[in-house]
């Protein structure tokens, strides 16, 4: 399992700085220039301000001053934000990012799973059919729609909920609840098709043949089985809830990562630009990794060190 993981990690390190090789390669053909209103400064200003920075230099000599910068956990100056550095702003904006991104994976697992479990339990049924279209609702509609829905209905009409901006966690509720309803939706496809699945194995009717209760069937042998194929998508949902956060936050005015990534780019900014693609990367690259130890937990059959099943 150790020399598993060390490997993995070697490999994500190298993933990551391609991602960054060519991130940073990007942002030079972005239009424009990352100072404000550059027309109303004068050459000799100009040429100051790119001293400052280092864009001054061959773009070589840049590559590798951030890749330097960067193993040491220096992220670089903002443009935008004048002796702020991409790390102060990272650390003060990940904190809602996380909590809604956290909190939408959590409620999309816990309700997933929920409709997933009761559909393939009440198949053909009532139960079933109701699961099945809240699902296909929820791959079908966007989250963004859903995010407007929400804020229309409970934040305005009803005033359950604050419809916009950040001043406590009661803020935070409905922008989860958006982005959640996508994980919901995939979980609760899978989850049923999977239990329907492995309900019919051999296995599992020679479980109830030999008096086991259904109970510790359907958790034991169907619902542990059934959640392997699962697992496989949460990298993918995980991407789905980053890229999501990007409008979702600028809807409801979320003073997170997503809001800042699109500022920036509006500004070209370069350095927050670089510094939330490479924490967006790195986030993605260690969910793969747990995704890929958690098969191992579920399933004692798959080895990890060698990435073969052994014989059951």
């Amino acid at each position: 399992m150790a020399s598993y993981i060390w490997k993995r990690v070697g490999y994500m390190m190298i993933t990551l700085l391609i991602i960054v090789t060519i991130t940073f390669l990007l942002m030079q053909l972005l239009p424009g220039t990352p100072f404000s209103n550059p027309e109303k400064l004068t050459d000799q200003q100009l040429e100051m301000m790119e001293a400052k920075y280092g864009l001054d230099k061959p773009l070589a000599v840049q590559y590798v001053t951030y890749i330097g910068n960067l193993l040491q956990g220096d992220l670089g100056l903002s443009f935008q934000y004048e002796g702020r550095t991409v790390n102060d702003i990272l650390s003060e904006r990940i904190g809602p990012s996380a909590l809604i991104g956290g909190q939408a994976v959590l409620i999309g697992i816990i309700i997933g799973l929920f409709l997933g479990i009761i559909s393939a339990l009440n198949h053909n049924t009532i139960l079933d059919y109701g699961s099945v279209f809240l699902a296909v609702l929820g791959m079908s509609i966007p989250a963004f729609v859903f995010a407007a829905l929400l804020q229309y209905f409970i934040g305005v009409q009803l005033e359950w909920l604050p419809a916009a901006l950040w001043k406590g966690y009661t803020y935070s509720i409905l922008p989860s609840v958006a982005l959640s309803v996508t994980v919901i939706a995939t979980v609760a496809r899978f989850i049923r098709t999977e239990m329907l699945e492995v309900l019919g194995q051999d296995y599992v009717n020679t479980a109830r043949a030999k008096g086991i209760g259904e109970r510790k069937v359907i958790t034991r042998h169907v619902i542990r089985n059934a959640l392997i194929p699962v697992i496989t998508v949460l990298g993918p949902l995980a991407v789905g809830i980053m890229t999501g956060t990007l409008v979702i936050e600028k809807i409801f005015a979320v003073p997170g990562l997503g809001e800042q990534f699109t500022l920036s780019i509006l500004v070209n900014d370069y350095s927050v630009i670089m510094g939330v693609t490479i924490l967006y990367s790195a986030l993605f690259i260690f969910v793969v990794l747990v995704v890929d130890i958690l098969y191992g937990v579920l399933d004692p059959r798959i080895s990890l060190s060698g990435g073969k099943k052994n014989a059951a």
